[in-house]
């Protein structure tokens, strides 16, 4: 007999029909109460709940619930913190996609604080005398950074779903920053490392070196390190707004540290002065026991979660029970699907055409799973236009397969009120482009980009431009359960490994029956192009490597994965959370308020 994969969860998968579309679910749809009936008084019982890298941070944000802030409000005290103690990951010098849910109305909304390319920057932005630059080249550059989002969203999210006072969310990481705070093993661990400091210049620039880097030596764990210019910045936010990030001395700060060498950018205050936070519906997924939601694009959240769960419940074999290797296949290939079809098509929709709702349509999904190649093969992308009758749309752009990298980090929060935030925020790679001014550090964002733009002559559809926004991996998700009620709260960070990261939360929770933490701990399997990466330094890991290498699998084992999953499910007893022990963070509660 073959071995069966997590007896308890395999009742749940089977009780669960394969995905197929239905009326649109309260949440982000258009249903409406009738004139002749009012619509049912909603209360929220539940409690509230931060999910976090840092315990710093979910404090700041358990801290803002509990004086009766909203989820937004949360949202902004965490991360402003985590852009001081996991500088690494995120920061104001960065950008985010937040996926909002308001229970009272029973609405989404997605906050796009994406960065954006300088004005001067066209589809060369990173061609040199000719040559595409190599990644670590770009990265370093003044090039590389985009103008950033953060501020901006902040404030646009705080004026539709704030509650608290604007200023006092800046409070604890000011606090912190004044005082100083403990360095943590993972912020040590990574300026300690003789190959990531080799590649960055982290320690060459006088401002980061000297913060990162005292004595010539990388901060050690336990270090109390204050960084009285962050919170200068911050209470002059919190005091002023977002003008005084985006003009002033500190936009003139931004662009003069982009314009140094090595190659300088070509950002000006301008660029600055000008940067909008996009408001974008999400783009949500009917199955028919769920309704996923996710940001649009230039996030691929919304894409590929809906492509990899619709897929994977129609990949599975009909009948009888389900052994390990069916459910491994059926992931595997439908990521390999999601993905193909994600590099050929996902860019800046303000851009270019991206068949959003036709990649997730149910008859686009029925004809894309039986279109899997060998398992030895590169997958290749589907064609939604020519299934649906649209006309073929394969042809019209290079495919890209631009290597995002992991400089991110992820935020659950779900309030007392019931509302919700799903936001993954980034600086791009660690420690982002490595030039830091008034006490934090620059992005790096526009390597998201497809360095090459052209592909045997033709576009990619990621391709810089100027003001153009680069495509992201980043899934802040919200999932809905059948009736529309609020079912859980998932993200991750990772470079383009997120898709495949929070996809095994969602599968994890929704059809393998297991809780937030167990999905989480789940080995990561990343099945982008033609091999396929196996976590294999945790239990179980070594076991699904094996299994997909005897199926026939080109098996990438890794290790030091670097997911940072932060999970919120609804369970009729209350909120039940998750943390990704690969990261530092941690889940935490309060009891519902009177």
């Amino acid at each position: 007999m073959k071995p069966r994969f997590f007896l308890p969860a395999l009742t749940m998968l089977l009780a669960l029909p394969a995905c197929q579309p239905e009326p649109s679910a309260p949440a982000g749809g258009d249903t409406q109460p009738s004139e002749e009936t009012s619509a049912p008084v909603r209360e929220w019982t539940k409690g509230g709940m931060v999910a976090a890298a840092d315990p710093r941070a979910v404090q700041a944000g358990l801290d803002v619930l509990e004086e009766g802030g909203t989820a937004v409000d949360a949202a902004i005290a965490v991360h402003t913190v985590l852009g001081l103690v996991e500088p690494q990951s995120s920061g104001i010098g960065g950008g985010a996609f937040m996926v909002y849910y308001d229970f009272e109305d029973d609405r989404l909304t997605v906050f796009d604080g994406r960065e954006t390319a300088p004005m001067a920057a066209d589809e060369n932005l990173f061609i040199e005398d000719g040559e595409v630059l190599d990644y670590v080249t770009a990265w370093q550059s003044g090039r590389s950074a985009g103008v950033p989002g953060m501020i901006a969203l902040y404030k646009t999210a705080h004026e539709a779903e704030g509650k608290a006072d604007w200023a006092k969310l800046f409070q604890s990481a000011i606090s912190l920053a004044e005082e100083g705070f403990e360095v943590s093993p993972r912020l040590a661990g990574l300026l300690a490392n003789e190959r990531l400091r080799g590649a960055m210049q982290l320690d060459d620039h006088e401002t980061s070196a000297a913060y990162f880097y005292p004595d010539g030596e990388p901060l050690q764990v336990g270090f109390v390190r204050d960084n009285p210019d962050y919170a200068a910045t911050l209470r002059a936010v919190a005091e002023e707004g977002p003008d005084a990030f985006y003009t002033g001395d500190n936009a003139k700060a931004i662009v003069a540290a982009l314009s140094a060498d090595p190659l300088p950018g070509a950002m000006t205050v301008e660029d600055l002065a000008g940067y909008k936070v996009k408001t974008r519906p999400a783009l949500c997924g009917e199955h028919k026991a769920v309704r996923i939601c996710s940001a649009p694009p230039p996030s691929s959240g919304g894409i590929t979660q809906n492509m990899i769960y619709g897929l994977y419940n129609r990949m599975l074999p009909v009948g009888g029970d389900l052994a390990e290797e069916d459910v491994l296949l059926a992931w595997v290939e439908a990521q390999r699907l999601a993905y193909a079809d994600r590099d050929y098509y996902v860019g800046d929709a303000d851009f270019v055409q991206v068949p959003s709702e036709d990649l997730i349509n149910p008859d686009y999904l029925d004809a894309r799973a039986g279109q899997g190649g060998a398992m030895d093969a590169t997958p290749q992308p589907g064609d939604p236009g020519e299934v649906l009758g649209r006309g073929p749309m394969l042809g019209i752009w290079g495919r890209d397969m631009t290597d995002e990298k992991a400089g991110t980090t992820h935020i659950s929060i779900v309030d007392p009120y019931g509302n919700a935030v799903s936001m993954t925020a980034t600086v791009e790679s660690a420690f982002g482009d490595s030039r830091m001014v008034n006490g934090y550090l620059l992005n790096n964002q526009l390597t998201d980009f497809s360095r090459q733009p052209r592909i045997n002559g033709k576009l990619v559809a990621n391709a810089p431009a100027a003001g153009k926004r680069p495509r992201s991996s980043m899934s802040p998700t919200i999932v809905f359960d059948k009736a529309g009620d609020l079912l859980m709260v998932t993200g991750s960070p990772g470079g383009n490994s997120i898709v495949a990261y929070v996809s095994k939360t969602i599968i994890g929770v929704l059809e393998w029956n297991l809780t937030a933490q167990d999905a989480i701990n789940l080995p990561n399997v990343i099945a982008r192009g033609k091999s396929v990466g196996v976590e294999v330094d945790v239990p179980k890991g070594q076991e699904w490597a094996d299994v997909l290498s005897a199926m026939g699998y080109p098996v990438e084992e890794r290790s030091g994965e670097n997911s940072g999953l932060h999970v919120i499910v609804v369970r009729d007893k209350g909120l039940e959370g998750g943390a990704d022990p690969r990261r530092e963070g941690v889940a935490k509660a309060i009891l519902p308020q009177d």
